[in-house]
């Protein structure tokens, strides 16, 4: 074969980035030898085209780089690195093995885990493969839809769990794909949701799953920059990126922002020890890339097996290119942060007081207009909802999840707790620093870790016997209660309290101060049937089911008139504390009990009823929160209050009060004085 011709390129920008007469490859490797460059003509080619590079020509510093003329988008490509292979110190360099890119922006293919664990066995004919890709694409008037986080309303979802059912209507090329999402935006749009979080979508392993199972919800990245191409429509890598554009811009066309729930702080290429895959980081800079011990073992704070080394200066340096990358070029709008706490972790494992990469992200300009989300703690124990790093980052409130499911499933001492909560979490992150908004509280009770909003109220006990690890897996303490008995039932009084329950679940956090988010099919009452760790199920017990929609139809529009009540008043959607004390200014409340201005804190209360009154905007509201089991009579201010709604009756029943109301047992009662 005759060799091509080649420049010596240049160290930036990282990854292949492609011009008008080629190509410039470079990437991290600063203790390896020597590496070649292999060019694929598809991804069954197992004779690939050599590049080899020069030291001398082809390395700068800690950087290898070349200039390859006269290829374009689509051309698959991957790295063999030579150099030491020693695990005590860190180092799994094995020219057997190819390497993909961590700067790729696609990759192709499939492997075989256990074989690209393997020391010195060639994965050539079964290996991923790396893909050119240009950023040309005609986004026309797109705009960001960039709504105040104090009046956004998030819908979290698995993009091909969303529509791969059967019964989602689509077509069966474009179920669980990019494509297949966007013909569902009218029905996220017609729900009043402005924000949708989907689960992992960077480039993920599925095969990193104990046993037989397989990782459905993504939570096991490959790179940082590449989609994950099984939920395309489409199969050419130039393609697919086009494809997930469209549905970004169809999102913003919408007026719907995207987030993306980002896993930076671990890789599939976990527990090197005892054989995790040879894929990526490993084998340009494992010690870089991972923390680990004396020893060369990985330091595992993620729960998965190794945990990326996100503040040195290279690694700190990646994960802010990539974020800037999926703004700049993919128009996204935020990004969840998996297990974010472990970013705070030094290379030593210890608790960094200020992690740069944590500032960086708050500070940085291009990230400046996007939504942080922090899920604020790690595997290992640490736990920092209440001292987060950095001004800017809202955070996933837990605390708020187990009250709220807490109070409404009966537990008793939950009430006082409820009050800081219903103000966005006053009492507990106010202080975190010097500016705190209750915005800043990402408020949920349903997630796609967890039960679902239905399988709160119907289920003591999980039930993940079909994950096939004995039901071990998933969080013991539920916070939940079945409504009388366990799991599914034909009994009317049962069903007809579950679904209160749910109403219940549901007006709490959207009319409590901070952001709410839940989880898809939650607006329809789906069900896990009790699994509260659905990780590996890639079937209709993970996937939303559309016939719901259909069946429960008063359920789904009681929720979307209860989203449009939270946007439709200044009171609800206030971007600072409410005041507690009165004013003729900002909107503040006043918490009652049964009796007025004298609410119940003790252990045994079940019950608590606030005002919400703002003078600028003339709205004055009373909310009831009865989670007693027998019905209670509530003073009620002067005037003559109109009911807006009660979870037992729902919207559409007008009737007005004076001085007294009487409250069902287990329900939630709002009522309007001017409005």
């Amino acid at each position: 074969m005759k060799r091509r011709y080649t420049l010596p390129g240049k160290s930036f920008p990282l990854g292949a980035t492609l011009y008008e007469n080629g190509v410039n490859f470079s990437v991290f490797a600063p203790e390896a030898e020597s590496v070649e460059l292999l060019l694929f003509e598809n991804d069954a080619d197992t004779n690939p085209e050599k590049i080899f590079l020069k030291p001398l020509e082809n390395k700068t510093y800690y950087y290898w780089h070349v200039f390859v003329p006269e290829i374009r988008e689509n051309q698959l490509y991957g790295y063999r690195l030579h150099g030491e292979y020693n695990p005590t110190r860190g180092l799994y360099f094995d020219a057997s093995k190819v390497m993909l890119d961590p700067y790729a922006k696609m990759i192709c293919g499939s492997y075989d885990r256990a074989a690209t664990a393997e020391f010195g066995v060639s994965n050539l004919h079964h290996c991923l493969k790396s893909a050119v890709i240009n950023d040309d694409f005609d986004w026309e008037n797109d705009i960001h839809p960039r709504h105040e986080f104090s009046s956004s309303i998030v819908y979290e979802l698995h993009v091909a769990g969303f529509t791969k059912n059967l019964n989602s209507g689509l077509e069966e090329n474009i179920r669980g794909t990019y494509t297949g999402l966007i013909h569902k935006i009218p029905y996220l749009k017609s729900l009043g949701i402005t924000a949708v979080e989907l689960l992992p979508i960077f480039a993920f392993d599925p095969q990193d799953a104990p046993g037989k199972n397989l990782n459905y919800w993504g939570y096991s990245p490959i790179n940082f920059f590449a989609l994950h191409t099984p939920y395309a429509s489409e199969e050419e890598p130039q393609a697919i990126i086009h494809e997930f554009k469209r549905m970004i811009k169809a999102f913003h066309a919408n007026n719907i922002e995207v987030y993306l729930d980002v896993v930076y702080n671990h890789t599939t290429e976990n527990d090197a020890y005892n054989g995790g895959p040879n894929l990526c980081f490993r084998g340009f800079a494992n010690n870089s890339y991972y923390l680990m011990d004396e020893m060369g073992r990985y330091k595992n704070f993620s729960g998965t097996g190794n945990s990326i080394n996100a503040n040195h200066s290279v690694v700190r340096r990646m994960i802010l290119d990539s974020l800037r990358y999926w703004v700049k070029e993919m128009r996204v709008d935020g990004f969840r942060f998996d297990l974010a706490s472990a970013l705070s972790r030094g290379e030593n494992g210890q608790v960094k007081e200020n992690p740069p990469v944590l500032w960086s992200i708050d500070s940085d300009p291009i990230l400046s207009e996007t939504k942080i989300i922090a899920e604020p703690w790690d595997a290992a124990g640490l736990y920092q909802v209440n001292d987060f790093s950095g001004d800017r980052w809202v955070i996933w409130n837990d605390d708020f999840r187990d009250t709220v499911k807490g109070f409404v499933a009966g537990r008793e001492g939950m009430v006082e707790n409820l009050m800081s909560k219903f103000m966005g979490s006053f009492g507990d992150m106010r202080m975190r620093h010097r500016v705190f908004k209750p915005e800043q509280s990402l408020n949920f009770v349903s997630s796609h870790d967890g039960f679902t909003m239905r399988d709160s109220v119907s289920y003591n006990k999980k039930n993940n016997w079909a994950n096939g690890e004995k039901n071990r897996d998933g969080h013991n303490d539920l916070y939940t209660w079945n409504s009388g008995t366990e799991g599914e039932t034909e009994d009317e009084k049962i069903l007809e309290l579950r679904d209160r329950q749910q109403k219940n679940l549901f007006s709490i956090l959207l009319l409590s101060q901070g952001t709410p988010m839940f989880w898809m099919g939650d607006e329809v009452a789906r069900s896990q049937l009790g699994n509260n760790n659905a990780y590996c199920q890639d079937n209709p017990l993970g996937w939303m089911n559309w016939d719901l929609v259909r069946e429960n139809t008063n359920f789904l529009s009681f929720v979307k008139k209860l989203i449009n009540v939270s946007k439709s008043y200044e009171v609800f959607s206030h971007q600072n504390y409410w005041q507690t004390e009165p004013s003729e200014i900002y909107p503040y409340v006043q918490f009652h009990g049964v009796r007025l201005n004298q609410p119940d804190t003790s252990i045994k209360s079940h019950s608590l009823a606030c005002e919400l009154i703002s003078p600028k905007h003339g709205e004055h509201f009373f909310l009831i929160m009865n989670m007693y089991w027998e019905s209670l009579d509530f003073e009620l201010p002067e005037g003559e209050w109109k009911l807006i709604f009660d979870t037992k009756s729902g919207f559409g029943k007008v009737e007005n009060f004076k001085e007294t109301i009487n409250s069902p047992s287990r329900s939630v009662i709002l009522l309007s004085l001017n409005n």
